[in-house]
């Protein structure tokens, strides 16, 4: 079944039934859970459908595309203001894609900061701010929507030199391995933390362990780690005296 094919199956179901669940639609069109939460992302952004934790529902009159409804937005936001506050003004910061990282972007309006990114949602945020410079990186518009990535992203990254790179994943392993789900993602996070000179992970209780199948880094290599109480509690305290652990009121 083409994609475009499953994105309808999924818009009927949702209709008919009033909302669906990953699950469910896995079974139903035989893909992933992975391939789902991709297929419903691009429907959001569409406005064919409204995401919600654990699967869809029929969209909202006047529901805003940036809003996060998964089930720890508010760690995100909490994250989002402890990382903002760890950014210095004039910084070069590198920012990713993801939720969390839109939010610390909200943070940084109005200050003097330079942000690098693949993120297209931030153009949302600060394109019209006088004060913040936006840097868009260049590439071709990737899997998840809003996003860059390929070769052309690479080349752009090595010409780079940050003083801070923000890094989401999609889950943190027992072992500290740091994963996400994208191939071409990983490759674009780990070239970020090579041209910045700091690197702070910024992660929820539910990366503990999340899922990936892609390595990113291990979290001794990054500098800061940016969570919320209990989170990977375990994991955490394998990281090693170089990288230091914030956590978020």
């Amino acid at each position: 079944m083409l994609t475009h094919q499953r994105e309808e199956a999924i818009v009927e179901r949702v209709r008919t039934s009033g909302s669906a669940t990953v699950e469910e639609l896995s079974a139903l069109l035989d893909v992933s859970g992975t391939t789902i939460r991709r297929d419903l992302e691009r429907l959001e952004l569409a406005g064919s459908v409204r995401r919600v934790h654990g699967g869809a529902t029929l969209p909202e009159v006047g529901h805003d595309e940036f809003e996060d409804l998964d089930a720890d937005a508010g760690e995100k936001l909490s994250i989002a203001a402890a990382t903002a506050g760890l950014i210095r003004d004039g910084d070069v910061v590198l920012l990713d894609i993801g939720h969390t990282t839109l939010a610390i972007a909200r943070h940084l309006r109005d200050r003097p900061v330079t942000i690098v990114t693949n993120n297209l949602w931030i153009l949302r945020v600060l394109g019209d701010d006088p004060v913040c410079t936006l840097i868009l990186l260049g590439g071709a518009v990737g899997s998840k929507p809003g996003t860059v990535s390929g070769p052309l992203t690479e080349q752009m990254l090595a010409l780079i030199h940050a003083d801070v790179a923000v890094i989401s994943s999609g889950g943190i392993r027992p072992d500290g391995s740091v994963v996400t789900d994208l191939n071409q993602e990983a490759t674009i996070k780990h070239r970020m933390c090579r041209a910045a000179d700091r690197t702070i992970l910024v992660a929820t209780s539910l990366k503990f362990p999340g899922d990936g199948a892609f390595q990113i880094a291990s979290l001794h290599d990054f500098d800061l780690i940016v969570t919320t109480p209990g989170s990977g509690t375990a994991t955490l305290e394998g990281v090693g005296q170089e990288t230091r652990v914030v956590i978020a009121p």
